[in-house]
């Protein structure tokens, strides 16, 4: 199936400062593309991939599961860490949780982590019946474009294939497991009028990391999709200058446009 129409992934050759930037559940790289542009007009190298079954029709991911999610990251991580000399991973809601896995797993060689409306976990009564509901029914009504901001919007799934939401439920708890094995410097934003991911989420994740650098900030004038709300350029500023505090060099090399 051909890719929706500003679904496609993103990349830059930057400089010697590598960022993978990791989507959500049932969305595309597009929610994350305005934020991947501004690190790359910075010099930064960028990677923005599409997770395998998103961004063309929900029946392609249907027959997907984490480990094809993760998989793609940490392919996306491993090319980073072989061309730059420090690299961080971002991530929106579901993505959020593929970066704090990405850093339980590959320690030191993460410098730091930019958490946007993490998810930890599949809420409500629904979520036990997955392992049973999903074998009876293939959807439920979807979660894009959680935005405040009027005219934006998220280029995502109308429906949640239940297969994947059992998946998704599978790997929350994973990393909710390997949650103390994170060590790294974190900035995490999440907005408290969230009607996707609950502020216990980020509440969780921050209790449970060991990372001793940290700093949370609160996304007022968003819902979940912040990236592309009313406080996306105050997330990509503050990311910039968390990059730039724990790499000095960042902006140093590089070219400073779009690719």
């Amino acid at each position: 199936m051909p890719v929706l129409p500003g679904a496609e992934p993103y990349r830059h050759e930057g400089g010697d400062v590598g960022v993978l930037l990791c989507h959500g559940f049932t969305g595309s790289p597009q929610s994350l593309r305005p934020w991947a542009e501004y690190l790359a007009e910075r010099g930064l190298t960028v990677s923005l991939p599409l997770l395998p079954g998103h961004g063309t029709r929900w029946q392609d991911m249907q027959v997907t599961g984490w480990q094809d999610w993760y998989a793609e990251v940490d392919k996306e991580l491993r090319v980073l860490l072989d061309r730059c000399h420090r690299v961080f991973v971002f991530g929106l809601s579901m993505g959020g949780a593929l970066a704090l896995r990405l850093a339980a797993k590959h320690g030191d060689a993460v410098t730091g982590l930019v958490l946007v409306n993490p998810g930890n976990k599949v809420h409500g009564v629904a979520a036990h019946a997955l392992p049973v509901v999903r074998h009876l029914v293939r959807t439920t009504k979807g979660i894009a474009s959680d935005i405040a901001k009027e005219g934006s919007a998220e280029i995502g799934y109308d429906r949640v294939p239940l297969h994947s939401a059992h998946s998704l439920r599978t790997f929350f708890r994973l990393v909710d497991h390997d949650l103390p094995q994170v060590t790294q410097p974190m900035l995490l934003l999440h907005s408290p009028q969230d009607h996707v991911v609950p502020p216990a989420d980020s509440a969780r994740i921050l209790s449970r990391v060991s990372s001793t650098d940290i700093e949370e900030i609160l996304l007022e004038q968003s819902y979940h999709v912040a990236t592309l709300d009313h406080d996306a350029e105050r997330i990509f500023d503050m990311s910039h200058a968390f990059i730039g505090r724990l790499a000095p060099s960042v902006g140093m090399k590089g070219s400073t446009t779009g690719g």
